[in-house]
């Protein structure tokens, strides 16, 4: 398998800051943002100046570190000033009570993508069960989430394999809202399958949703695919049916927010649309995702909570109104993929078939 090596790296921790994309000026301008506290990092999240679950849950690990570095800052200096053992035992208490607090508050920036919590788990573990002092804590949480960066290239890499082995030569693989390198650390998950097939085959091409109301998939695929020289075309979102039907569409690949136990796949409002016409056009239907994007604790789809939006991002496109002002406006941020129209989910444990119960059931036992 030839190797394909993305420009872009969305997230990093430097020293003792997390450093990200601004994705909310893409494509107007290309800058790095440096995140130096822990309401900064929650901010960031909530406002989608990183987005998309992977990263999401990488940025939650750095939020939870910057959380740490501010409570050690303001608790250190009390601890010096005390002797003994158990007045040191007693901050360490309180350091721990209060940023596990903080930590269940980053999981709240975001309700929908299950990678925020997974992470924030894995950083609440070692909150709860290290024998460090403050200082090693702080330590200790720095490198769980380096390594949770280091972690997700490799995984989306192995995603990217996988699915490219069911690329056929030549395609046009739709895809919709943006579930490459800027939703990850810097690889992707159904881009990832993308970059992997594309640099075994330099005639596959891309057709993009442009993913309404954020317009990602316009703003954000397009940026990064052309930006790495892989032939992608626009489309809007009510046109993929249309190119179906001419026959112009070989399969289609997204990434995921939340995986229930039963393959129910939540994502960017209008997937759901998308898998149905693919259904109906016998074209095959894949998610691409972590096994961190599959909640094995919930067991259908109906239990995924559907983050509601601002009004705003479908009354206004760069910062002006396109309605009425008195419209009424739902703006649910994603939809539910039934599993019955997934043709399979590509893990970095290979791809998952239906029954996706059992699949999904022993890709964890792996």
């Amino acid at each position: 398998m030839a190797e394909f090596h993305s420009k872009i790296k969305t997230i990093e921790w430097i020293n003792n800051y997390s450093k990200m994309v601004d994705q909310t000026v893409l494509p107007y301008e290309f800058k790095y943002v440096n995140i130096t506290s822990g309401q900064e990092m929650y901010d960031a999240i909530k406002t989608m100046i990183v987005r998309g679950a992977p990263a999401i849950g990488v940025a939650g690990a750095h939020g939870v570190v910057l959380y740490a570095q501010e409570l050690a800052e303001s608790l250190l200096p009390a601890c010096q000033k005390e002797s003994g053992r158990n007045n040191d035992s007693l901050l360490r208490d309180e350091f721990v009570k209060k940023l596990l607090e903080k930590a269940d508050y980053m999981a709240t920036s975001r309700p929908t993508a299950v990678n925020l919590m997974w992470a924030v788990e894995k950083q609440k573990d070692i909150i709860k069960n290290s024998t460090s002092d403050i200082k090693g804590i702080v330590e200790e949480l720095k490198q769980n989430a380096i390594k949770m960066e280091n972690d997700d290239i490799e995984i989306n890499k192995k995603i990217g394999d996988y699915g490219a082995e069911i690329v056929p030569k030549g395609a046009t693989i739709l895809t919709h809202c943006n579930a490459g390198g800027l939703a990850t650390v810097g690889y992707g998950t159904a881009l990832g399958v993308v970059r992997s097939a594309f640099a075994n085959d330099p005639t596959i091409q891309v057709f993009a949703d442009e993913t309404r109301p954020r317009q990602q998939g316009a703003r954000i695929t397009t940026f990064e695919l052309t930006m790495d020289g892989i032939p992608t075309t626009l489309i809007t979102d009510g046109m993929c049916s249309y190119f179906m039907k001419k026959g112009m569409i070989d399969m289609v690949v997204v990434g995921a927010d939340r995986i229930a136990a039963n393959g129910d796949a939540a994502n960017k409002i209008g997937t759901y649309t998308v898998a149905i016409a693919a259904k109906y056009h016998n074209i095959p239907f894949y998610v691409a995702a972590p096994l961190s994007t599959i909640d094995t604790s919930i067991k259908t789809g109906d239990e995924i909570v559907i983050e509601e939006r601002s009004r705003d991002e479908v009354t206004h496109i760069n910062g002006k109104i396109i309605c009425a002002e008195s419209v009424n406006v739902i703006n649910p941020g994603f939809d539910v993929t039934p599993n019955e129209l997934i043709s399979g989910i590509i893990t970095e444990k290979g791809i998952l078939r239906p029954d996706y119960t059992k699949s999904i059931a022993e890709a964890f036992k792996l």
